[in-house]
C-alpha cells in the first residue's frame, strides 16, 4: 500500500471523523439509519487517515502526499 494521503488532507479526514463521532454520542441523530451512516463514513475517515491510504484516491489516480 503506497501512501497517498497528505497531512492536510489527514487532518480534515480527523477532524470530520471527530465531529461525526460527537453527532451520533451527543444524540443530535435521532434516526438509526442515519447513526449508522454517521459512523461508517467516521470510521472510513478515521481509518484512511490513520493509514495515510485512501483506495478512492487509487482508483482516481490522486496522490496528496508530499514525496520527498
Amino acid at each position: 500500500m503506497k501512501k497517498n494521503v497528505g497531512n492536510t488532507d489527514k487532518l480534515i479526514r480527523l477532524i470530520i471523523a471527530v465531529i461525526l463521532f460527537i453527532v451520533v454520542y451527543t444524540g443530535k441523530v435521532t434516526d438509526n439509519t442515519w447513526q449508522y451512516i454517521f459512523l461508517i463514513v467516521a470510521l472510513i475517515a478515521a481509518l484512511t487517515s490513520l493509514l495515510n491510504y485512501c483506495p478512492i484516491y487509487s482508483l482516481l489516480g490522486i496522490d496528496t502526499n508530499k514525496k520527498k
